[in-house]
């Protein structure tokens, strides 16, 4: 391996990036990457043991009478992101487009892959919503676009942590823009240069903001 302290790094980017160069040779894990835009699938962000990754969130629905399935390991604080993202989404549906026959007479499956590895956290609730609003509305979202931050039932979209780690899955998987919360504003000082110089990032503080931003593109 190239010594990384001749590359002009932020100290801590060499060294995490050193670290997870280090567990990907002994192929401890696997990194997301961006696919195809698709429809009811949105990339959240996660901080995980290795550090930032991106997170894809699933969505489909199918015949049934209003039920919502959780899948993909998900722990008590994400499964309760997730009712509450249905919540929102069914209270506003007019405002999204949404026929509320779909919300009404289909079950909702919310699925988050890698089954197998445990996730929690209440960081994925606009990731969420935005997936539902993009199934049930047959529209897709740009695969180059993640987001992060916790909603309540009111729209409001709540600062998260580990931005920097984020940032760094993030850009590491190709992704462009990252919407955080207008919170997190000030952790932005905290990442360093290398990652923000290729990042866009766009902050929100409500939803429905948000939904504006990803229907402009």
């Amino acid at each position: 391996m190239d010594d990384w302290s001749d590359r002009g790094l932020h100290p801590f980017l060499r060294f995490h990036l050193y670290y997870l160069w280090q567990r990907a040779q002994r192929k401890e894990f696997d990194f997301g990457k961006i696919g195809n835009n698709e429809v009811g699938v949105v990339n959240g962000l996660a901080y995980t043991y290795a550090g930032g990754d991106t997170l894809k969130i699933e969505v489909n629905y199918y015949p049934g009478s209003g039920n919502l399935v959780l899948t993909g390991s998900l722990g008590d604080v994400m499964k309760e992101s997730a009712q509450i993202a249905l919540s929102y989404v069914r209270s506003n549906f007019i405002d999204f487009g949404i026929s509320y026959d779909k919300l009404s007479k289909n079950d909702i499956h919310i699925h988050v892959p890698s089954g197998a590895v445990p996730k929690d956290g209440p960081s994925a609730g606009i990731a969420i919503t935005t997936a539902l609003i993009s199934a049930l509305s047959n529209l897709k979202i740009e695969n180059t676009i993640a987001m992060t931050g916790e909603i309540t039932l009111r729209g409001n979209i709540l600062p998260i942590g580990g931005l920097k780690e984020k940032s760094i899955g993030a850009l590491r998987a190709g992704i462009k823009t990252i919407y955080i919360p207008a919170g997190n504003k000030k952790d932005l000082e905290e990442i360093p240069d290398e990652i923000k110089k290729d990042l866009k990032y766009v902050f929100v503080d409500n939803y429905k903001d948000l939904f504006k931003k990803i229907i402009r593109k």
